[in-house]
């Protein structure tokens, strides 16, 4: 085993929190414009979230495998790593000339942010197992900041050119980089004792063999698989019932800059919702109600925050869009860090990146069916993506009762 010298708990926590938060503002800049880019090479509502899907495809593919490097070599490595590769993929985004080089720039930025897990492992290193999913709550926090902040600089760029947000997200992956270059320590202290152990092609289904992580790892897969059908199909929606003209006959782009601003006001609502749920209430909650039941209430939210969208079509008042994104936020910010809490409790110290890992890319492939699906259900109806959402969720509802909320992680 690689000795490291040991680090505060709190300075790593914070590093890692900013650099979530930077990838996050990034993400968060890009979903407002990525449909509208999208259209003006002529991509149908059915590409324009296949481009959202090859973004989440390739964190699918690479979630564990970074995780993996993590135990072995360390988190911070990895994460410096994974950050310079996104920082190119937004730099491509903005330069492409075509749908072809926008669906490369996305599947390179997805690469590079597959690193959610990575950073989960850090927090699990530094905090003790009774203040996990506090932890994990703090990362939930720099999502909902993120898309505070992302959406607020996406609306305010678009004004000059739907490329330029992409620039600029570039620029915060660079800042970013630098920040982890200088002030994040090697949180792993057992880095190294993988090497000689299971690989990864057997300790994956090694984990789903675990009675009480394959139920979460279940319900992440549908949850993230209702959200991302939801958030990847939000900016079409809005075009659709508050900017129709906002299509390929929008020559001057003025309509799509109005329907990516009125998508970056709901993104808006979302984080500042995410961030008051998941930045201190969630503590509370936990310590009062415990995750199992906090999963099943933020599930009930979930499913009410899907049925309300198409309520949207038949009363169109912003407000109203603004609340079904409030409530969106306040069900998944419940629900997601309980998730990432009991998974991490629930697996020995020296795979906790793969875990978080495995979650993550399960979380991917929800990113890549929901989208991939959300376009073409689309096309069929605007409301449609929101019911198929709903009965996902459902099932979770089934599930969820099943969880051993005080599992303990096996020996290793």
């Amino acid at each position: 085993m690689n000795e490291i010298p040991p680090v505060s708990n709190k300075r790593p926590l914070l590093v890692v929190f900013v650099t979530v938060l930077l990838d996050l503002i990034g993400f968060g800049i890009i979903i407002p414009i990525q449909p509208f880019l999208a259209e003006q090479f002529g991509a149908s509502a059915a590409v324009v979230t296949l481009l959202g899907a090859s973004y989440s495809f390739m964190q699918f593919l690479f979630a564990p495998f970074w995780g993996r490097l993590s135990d072995r070599f360390g988190r911070r490595p990895i994460i410096l790593m994974s950050v310079a590769v996104s920082c190119v993929g937004y730099v491509l985004f903005g330069f492409a000339s075509n749908l072809a080089m926008l669906f490369f720039a996305r599947m390179l930025a997805g690469f590079g942010n597959a690193n959610i897990g990575t950073a989960q492992a850090v927090v699990a290193d530094c905090t003790t197992i009774e203040g996990r999913s506090r932890g994990m709550g703090m990362i939930g926090a720099s999502f909902g900041l993120g898309f505070i902040i992302g959406p607020l600089l996406g609306g305010l760029f678009v004004q000059h050119s739907l490329a330029t947000p992409a620039f600029v997200a570039a620029g915060l992956a660079a800042i970013n980089f630098l920040m982890a270059c200088f002030w994040l320590p090697e949180t792993n202290k057992q880095r190294g004792v993988l090497k000689e152990k299971i690989p990864l092609r057997r300790s994956l289904p090694e984990l789903w063999r675990l009675p009480n992580l394959s139920v979460l790892l279940s319900i992440v897969f549908l949850v993230v698989w209702g959200f991302a059908m939801v958030e990847q199909s939000l900016a079409l929606f809005v075009q659709h019932v508050f900017a129709p003209q906002a299509g390929a006959l929008d020559v001057s782009g003025a309509s799509m800059k109005h329907a990516a601003r009125l998508t970056s006001y709901v993104l808006l609502v979302v984080g500042i919702t995410a961030v008051i749920v998941q930045g201190g209430l969630i503590r509370h909650l936990v310590r009062r109600l415990g995750e199992r039941h906090l999963i099943l209430a933020g599930c009930a939210v979930l499913i009410a925050a899907f049925l309300c969208f198409p309520l949207v079509e038949s009363v169109p008042h912003f407000s109203l869009m603004l609340g079904c994104g409030a409530l969106l936020a306040l069900g998944f910010g419940v629900v997601n860090p309980c998730l990432q809490g009991l998974i991490s409790r629930g697996i020995d110290g020296d795979r906790q990146g793969l875990a978080l890992g495995a979650s993550q890319s399960l979380s991917s492939l929800g990113r890549v069916l929901g989208p991939a699906m959300a376009g073409q259900i689309f096309e069929v109806h605007p409301t449609a993506p929101f019911l198929w959402a709903t009965g996902l969720v459902v099932i979770c509802l089934i599930l969820a009762p099943s969880i051993r909320e005080r599992a303990t992680a096996p020996a290793s």
